[in-house]
């Protein structure tokens, strides 16, 4: 993280401890971002091994937010830190928070590749998988962002997420003309539509690590306002 500045630090240990969390975190997004390409693929070719892959995986995400959560705690225990460094450490223990919960969305993505389909719900996976490969880019380029802790490219992907809510709201309107074509079909389209739903909350965790993102570059809490109040806030006249 380029605007981190751990050595201004006179402890070295306090910026060891900095930059191992710093680390972990991003560790841990590698380890969701692989989760959910995975969970995509396995949906998209109806692979059962990979899609167990994903479930059996999940424990290691939960471990690593656990893991990383207990250090935060410790560190502000121990070094009780102020201004940028306590706005890191509250970024950090949020963000892990929702990398895992977009884990929790993998498991759900594996869990409907598990189903069987029928020939009338394929198109419905296609559009799925469209969609997740929307979501799959705003991951990487969220964790891209938090990687630099660029306030810039944090507001500009929160901003794209407009484009994900649009396509689940059209994958819902399928959703729906096919439940009222052929009512039997409710089971199975159910699947479908608890799919995309975890799909679109992977773009809203998204949005979340780029909020705190910002929070901590420019110590601004831009959560619940406009993107105009956003923007003023990252690159205030």
């Amino acid at each position: 993280m380029e605007n981190m500045n751990l050595n201004k630090h006179i402890s070295g240990q306090f910026n060891a401890e900095l930059e191992d969390i710093r680390h972990r975190v991003l560790t841990m997004g590698g380890m969701v971002e692989r989760q959910l390409e995975q969970a995509l693929d396995a949906l998209a070719t109806l692979n059962v091994e990979l899609a167990q892959q994903v479930i059996e995986g999940d424990h290691r995400v939960n471990g690593m937010e656990v893991a990383i959560d207990e250090e935060c705690t410790r560190i502000i225990a121990k070094r009780q830190p102020a201004a940028s460094d306590l706005r890191l450490i509250i970024a950090i223990s949020k963000t892990i928070t929702d990398l895992e919960r977009i884990g929790d969305a993998c498991v759900r993505i594996a869990k409907a590749a598990l189903e069987k389909r029928t020939n009338s719900q394929q198109p419905l996976l296609v559009s799925i998988e469209n969609m997740g490969r929307h979501a799959t880019r705003t991951l990487h380029q969220t964790l891209d962002a938090l990687a630099r802790m660029d306030a810039e490219a944090a507001l500009e992907i929160h901003k794209s997420d407009a484009k994900l809510d649009t396509e689940y709201e059209s994958i819902i309107r399928q959703l729906m003309t096919y439940m009222m074509e052929d009512p039997r079909s409710i089971p199975g389209v159910l699947d479908v539509l608890w799919a995309a739903r975890a799909v679109e909350r992977v773009g809203d965790r998204c949005k979340n690590i780029c909020e705190y993102i910002i929070y901590y570059v420019k110590g601004k809490d831009v959560r619940h306002t406009s993107y105009e109040d956003m923007e003023k806030d990252i690159n205030p006249q």
